[in-house]
């Protein structure tokens, strides 16, 4: 398979697969409202003529090309935006105040779009299934176990699948990833600390949810730092603390957000637990009370098949050399493609798009976060060729 073709084949539609992202940029839309979304994906693959299955997963798209004879392939995209104001300057910036494609979920979408087109065209030479699946809500929402749970990786069954993520702290063109754990398993954390609100001048009459608030903050570190082998990946993160509005008043009680991570899931249950005891027991030495939740899914960590992270490395090096392929340290970002990868050998592998030139530094998740779209085509091409060497493989 002439790798170097299908990249300039590629390259050929790099105008299209940037029109299709701005387009995306411009318009994001939350988990599962990705209705406008999944209505430009579902129009790009009736103008190619590819068959698919909407809704699944409420908002999500599940394609198919090939001749469904042999084996089966998945390629996958996220689809869904963050809740975030975009601070860039560039003339596509997001219509939607308060909504960003803030983690590239854009690229993700016109990349896989760019593979469709391409496999389209080299349809009558595909002996098997490539399944496309145009994802929603992995911003917490887990879609893709909804996507799973939905037969996205039945009928005919998925034997190998590949996602792609755009990574800001990659040279634009470049790739990584890593044969095992790559991303942690993660958990978001509501805790409301509850006393007796009442005049700041009288502390004495009430039980102040605010000291407590502090205390609880702070020991909660001390189980990264005291009871964590210092050799395993753990973190408690607080990001954001509500309570009180005025200068004078000790309030009721006060709201903490924050996230759990692990690089297992044994090491994620066992951080909630510690979380939830030592909340509840300082709460209770300052006579309050603590409620702890985990709202939404615990992420299960991403884990790269070490055969599949090799077979995506060569054809990486075959493509891009060796020089801009890189064996990456695991992350304790959360992904739910770890859903699919639970049932099928797979492999998450990222695409560099750091670039100073034009201030694409930002990392993921920043108002300020900007994609390098000459890398676009460079995602279509390993999606587009993950697909075919696959089949090749698995119908030999």
């Amino acid at each position: 398979m002439d790798y170097l073709k299908i990249k300039d084949e590629s390259k050929s539609i790099s105008d299209w697969i940037i029109k299709i992202r701005r387009e995306l940029h411009e318009h994001p839309e939350l988990m599962y409202e990705e209705f406008k979304t999944s209505e430009l994906i579902r129009r790009e693959l009736d103008k190619l003529d590819i068959p698919y299955r909407h809704p699944i997963a409420e908002t999500g798209v599940l394609a198919s090309i090939g001749n469904g004879e042999g084996p089966c392939v998945a390629l996958r995209a996220d689809m869904d935006a963050l809740p975030i104001h975009e601070e860039t300057e560039v003339p596509f910036r997001s219509k939607n105040d308060g909504k960003m494609h803030a983690c590239g979920h854009d690229c993700h979408v016109s990349m896989l779009l760019g593979a469709a087109k391409l496999l389209k065209d080299k349809e009558s030479e595909i002996n098997g299934t490539v399944k496309l699946l145009f994802q929603p809500a992995e911003e917490g929402g887990a879609g893709g176990k909804l996507m799973r749970d939905e037969g996205a990786l039945e009928s005919p069954d998925v034997e190998r699948i590949f996602g792609l993520h755009v990574w800001p702290q990659m040279p634009t063109g470049q790739i990584g990833s890593r044969e095992g754990t790559f991303l942690a398993a993660t958990s978001f954390l509501d805790l409301t600390i509850k006393g007796v609100g009442g005049h700041a001048a009288v502390p004495h009459l009430t039980r102040d949810p605010v000291l407590t608030s502090a205390q609880v903050i702070t020991n909660l570190q001390s189980i990264i730092s005291r009871e964590i082998d210092p050799l395993d990946s753990g973190v408690v993160s607080i990001s954001a603390i509500h309570g009180g509005q005025a200068a004078n008043v000790i309030p009721s009680e006060v709201k903490i957000l924050g996230t759990l991570r692990s690089l297992t899931m044994d090491g994620l249950k066992t951080l909630q637990k510690r979380v939830k005891k030592i909340s509840e027991n300082i709460a209770e030495a300052h006579e309050c009370e603590a409620i702890v939740e985990y709202p939404g899914n615990d992420y299960p960590p991403t884990v790269n098949d070490s055969e599949m992270w090799e077979f995506a490395k060569g054809i990486g090096i075959e493509m891009l050399g060796e020089e801009n392929v890189s064996d990456l340290d695991a992350v304790m970002g959360g992904e739910d493609f770890a859903y699919y990868t639970e049932k099928v050998k797979g492999c998450f592998v990222v695409l560099g798009m750091n670039n100073p030139e034009i201030d694409a530094t930002y990392s993921v998740h920043h108002p300020m976060f900007k994609a390098d779209e000459d890398a676009l085509h460079i995602g279509t091409a390993l999606h587009t060729i993950f697909a075919l060497k696959s089949l090749e493989e698995l119908t030999n």
